[in-house]
C-alpha cells in the first residue's frame, strides 16, 4: 500500500488542509506552522511496538538498520524508493547508574539517549533523513537552512548524500568551530549574517520563499517526523515501557514538539497505554519559553494559542534590544520556530518547563563526562534542569528518566577545555604542569 499524507495548520481557527507534495514551511492561508498527518485507519500499522524489534534481525536491508525508517510505519509520508538514509539512529540508551546515585536518585532509574553518535554527531539526522526523503520526493535541487551549527552539519551531509546544492545561514561568531567545520568539509556553501540565528531564520525563509529553495530546518513539517523516532528508540530500549520523564533541551523547540507528536499518536493508535510527562529545560540566556509559559501563562488552548501575548512579549525583546546568550550556543534562540507546536506538547505530556544558567549547565556537563558521555554544552542542560526537578520534588528519586543528549563532545570542544582548564569550577579537572623529570613525575602520580 502507498504511504498516504496529507499537511494540516495546526491554528484551530484555519486548519487548512494541503497535499504532502506541496514544498510548504508555514501555511499558506494564516502563516502558522503544519503538522503531517496520516489516515491511520488506511494504512497498515502494527499491532504492538513490539514488531518493530523484529526488523533488527533484517538490518542488512539499508532501512531495516536505519533508527529512523526501521520505524516507517508510524512516519508513513513517502514510499520506500524515496527514502533516504545514511545509517543515522543508531544510538544508545545508557542506563547510568554513577551519575544517578550522584543525584541521589535510584540507581537503576537514570538513561541517557545518547544522540551524538548519529553520522554528523546530533539528533539533527533523525530530522535531516525525513526532510531528505520529502526533498527527494518532490524533486528538488536545492536545500538550505539557519543554524547554529547541529542544523547546519547534518543538513551538509544529507546534501551531499542527495546530491542537491546546500547553503547555510550562520549568525557572526554564533557557532562553534566543531560544527563549522563539518559544514564546511562536507561542501555547504556557507554565509556569516551580521546577526544572530534569529536574524538568519528569518532570512532564509525570506530566500527559500523568492528563489523555491527547499528549507530544512525545523518549520518543515517533515523533518519533525523523524525526530520522533527519537522516542521510539528509548521506548525500544526500555523493552517497550515508557519512562516516567523526558527531558529534552529547548532551542528552537523541534524535538519537544515531535515528542509531544509521537506520544499523542503512540496513544491514539492504542501502541502505549500512557504518556509519560516531558521537562524542558533551557539555558537563562535564551529563556523565551520559560518566560511565556511559566511568567505570562501561555497555553495551547485547544489549538487557539494567544498569538497577542505572543507578538507583545517579541516585541518587548525588540524594545531592549535583547539577544539570546549561552554557552550552550545550539539553544541560543530568543524566537523559537517552533514555539506553538511545543505548547501542544506540553499539554500531551503535563509538561514543565525551566532555565538554568550557563554554570549549572557546565557543571553538570563534566559530571555526564565524568561517568561516561561526553556531550555538547546544551546536552546537559537535562541534567542541570534534572538537579532543579529533583530539589523541588517534581520528579520523585524513585522514578525512571530518559534524558536526552543531543550532541556529542567535539561539537565544542573549546567549552570543555575552558571550563576543565580555566574555570575554577566543582567538577573542573584541570592537567597539571610538571618539569620533564622522572622522580617528580612519579612523586606527582603518587600523590
Amino acid at each position: 500500500m502507498k504511504a498516504q499524507a496529507y499537511q494540516k495548520c495546526i491554528n484551530f481557527r484555519c486548519g487548512a488542509e494541503f497535499d504532502r507534495m506541496d514544498v510548504l514551511f508555514e501555511c499558506p492561508r494564516c502563516g502558522d506552522l503544519l503538522d503531517v498527518r496520516y489516515p491511520w485507519d488506511k494504512l497498515p500499522v502494527p499491532g504492538s511496538l513490539g514488531e518493530f524489534s523484529n526488523k533488527w534481525s533484517s538490518r542488512h536491508n539499508r532501512l531495516d538498520f536505519s533508527g529512523v525508517w526501521r520505524f516507517g510505519e508510524l512516519l508513513p509520508f513517502c514510499e520506500e524508493p524515496h527514502r533516504v538514509t545514511i545509517g543515522e539512529g543508531q544510538t544508545v540508551l545508557q542506563q547510568n547508574c554513577g551519575l544517578a546515585a550522584e543525584l541521589g536518585m535510584r540507581p537503576d532509574g537514570l538513561y541517557l539517549q545518547y544522540e551524538g553518535l548519529n553520522p554528523s554527531g546530533s539528533f539533527k539526522d533523525n530530522g535531516m533523513t525525513a526532510a531528505y526523503s520529502h526533498a527527494m520526493m518532490v524533486g528538488a535541487t536545492a536545500s538550505a537552512c539557519a543554524s547554529t551549527g547541529n542544523t547546519s552539519a547534518s543538513m551538509a551531509l544529507y546534501s551531499h548524500s542527495c546530491g542537491l546544492k546546500a547553503t547555510v545561514f550562520i549568525g557572526e561568531g554564533k557557532i562553534a568551530f566543531g560544527k563549522l567545520s563539518q559544514a564546511m568539509d562536507y561542501g555547504a556553501y556557507t554565509l556569516q549574517i551580521a546577526g544572530d540565528f534569529d536574524d538568519c531564520m528569518g532570512q532564509v525563509q525570506d530566500v527559500c520563499r523568492k528563489l523555491k529553495i527547499y528549507l530544512v530546518n525545523s518549520l518543515n513539517p517533515f523533518r519533525l517526523e523523524g525526530q520522533k523516532t527519537i522516542m521510539f528508540r528509548i521506548l525500544e530500549q526500555l523493552g517497550w515501557q515508557v519512562p516516567d520523564w523526558i527531558i529534552v533541551p529547548g532551542g528552537n523547540l523541534g524535538n519537544s514538539s515531535a515528542f509531544g507528536k509521537a506520544f499523542a499518536e503512540l496513544k491514539e493508535l492504542g501502541l502505549i497505554e500512557r504518556i509519560p510527562r516531558l521537562a524542558i529545560v533551557n539555558a537563562a540566556g535564551a529563556n523565551t519559553l520559560t518566560e511565556l509559559v511559566n511568567d505570562r501563562g501561555l497555553r495551547w488552548n485547544g489549538g487557539q494559542v494567544d498569538q497577542e501575548l505572543i507578538a507583545d512579549y517579541y516585541a518587548d525583546l525588540d524594545a531592549r534590544q535583547y539577544r539570546a546568550n549561552t554557552i550552550a550556543s545550539a539553544i541560543e534562540i530568543s524566537r523559537p520556530v517552533n514555539l506553538k507546536k511545543c505548547i501542544r506538547a506540553l499539554e500531551v505530556c503535563d509538561g514543565v518547563v525551566l532555565a538554568v544558567t550557563d554554570e549549572e549547565i557546565l557543571d553538570a556537563k563534566a559530571q555526564i563526562g565524568k561517568y561516561g558521555l561526553g556531550c555538547e554544552p546544551a546536552s546537559a542542560a537535562t541534567i542541570a534542569g534534572l538537579k532543579h526537578l529533583l530539589a523541588d520534588e517534581v520528579v520523585g528519586k524513585d522514578q525512571r528518566v530518559a534524558c536526552v543528549l543531543t550532541g556529542h563532545l567535539l561539537k565544542d570542544p573549546n567549552a570543555t577545555v575552558n571550563y576543565h582548564s580555566q574555570m575554577q569550577r566543582p567538577f573542573s579537572n584541570p592537567p597539571v604542569q610538571v618539569p620533564n623529570d622522572l622522580d617528580r613525575i612519579i612523586d606527582l602520580m603518587k600523590a
